[in-house]
């Protein structure tokens, strides 16, 4: 026999349970970094940190929810939040100078093409380090990807390619499967040559210097390519917060005005995917 509520017995289904509280999946993806706006092979952007797991939400007490904007003009992402957790923003890909290094971030950006620097360090357990500067300046002077959520990208190899951006992962929360936070592409100057890949997960593709570096995907988290043109640049593509519980449990009954959001029922859950914005919830 379920636990008796005023509704009958727990479990039977259309018949909506006000729990204290609520056991509850959450996805969290922050947004990602900028693409390097580089004359010479720009670093790919890196993803926004992402963080998957379960949480008790507390029906007596509103928590906050903030989805991260991608990162422009030359900027790391902006950080996800759900109630106590962070998903911590996407870092920049390097631009051209000898000691620049890509962005930290939940991961990070790759390494322009020119000696010294580094590319930036990704967030344990949310995402991985962009590739560094391969080490052999010249033609087609390739910058490095930035990272994603399940792989670092590789550095900018002795043959001066450019490198793709960092593999995102895939998660089913929504009903279905979908890959978040994917690495930037590293951009190059020759424009007989192609830029890198975005990561699997909403990375955009480098560019080289006839062409524009590609957005990371609104709401995956994705890295903006990296440039092959110091006038072009890339953003970062916005993060998500998603969060689901069984549907014997009551809808949420508040939601920040300040947060757009779409809600969707698959077979036995109750789906909130919150897609801009901050505010507070309550169920």
């Amino acid at each position: 026999m379920g636990l008796t509520t005023p509704y009958g017995i727990l479990g039977l289904k259309n018949h909506p349970f006000v729990a204290p509280s609520v056991p509850t999946e959450y996805l969290i993806v922050a947004g990602g970094g900028a693409g390097g706006p580089a004359a010479v092979g720009g670093g790919g952007g890196g993803a926004g940190g992402l963080l998957e797991g379960s949480l008790t939400i507390n029906t007596a007490t509103a928590f906050t929810v903030t989805v991260g904007a991608g990162g422009a003009s030359w900027a790391n992402g902006s950080d996800s939040v759900l109630s106590s957790y962070t998903a911590i923003g996407g870092g920049k890909g390097a631009t051209w100078g000898n000691t620049v290094s890509g962005g930290s971030g939940g991961s990070g950006g790759g390494k322009d093409h020119y000696g010294g620097g580094t590319g930036g360090a990704g967030t344990s357990g949310q995402g991985y380090k962009g590739g560094d500067y391969g080490g052999n300046y010249g033609s087609p002077y390739g910058g490095s990807g930035g990272g994603g959520a399940s792989a670092a990208a590789a550095s900018s190899t002795f043959a001066n390619q450019p490198t793709n951006g960092g593999a995102g992962a895939a998660s089913s929360i929504s009903g279905s499967s979908v890959t978040y936070a994917g690495g930037g592409g590293g951009g190059t100057y020759d424009a007989r040559s192609s830029g890198g890949l975005g990561g699997n997960g909403g990375g955009g593709a480098g560019s080289n210097a006839g062409s524009t570096p590609v957005n990371g995907t609104t709401n995956l988290g994705g890295g903006g390519g990296g440039s092959g043109k110091s006038s072009a640049s890339s953003a970062g593509g916005s993060g998500v917060v998603i969060i689901r519980y069984v549907d014997t449990y009551a809808d949420i009954s508040s939601i920040g005005a300040g947060l757009s959001y779409t809600r969707t029922t698959p077979t036995g859950y109750k789906v909130y995917t919150f897609t801009a914005g901050t505010g507070l919830v309550s169920i």
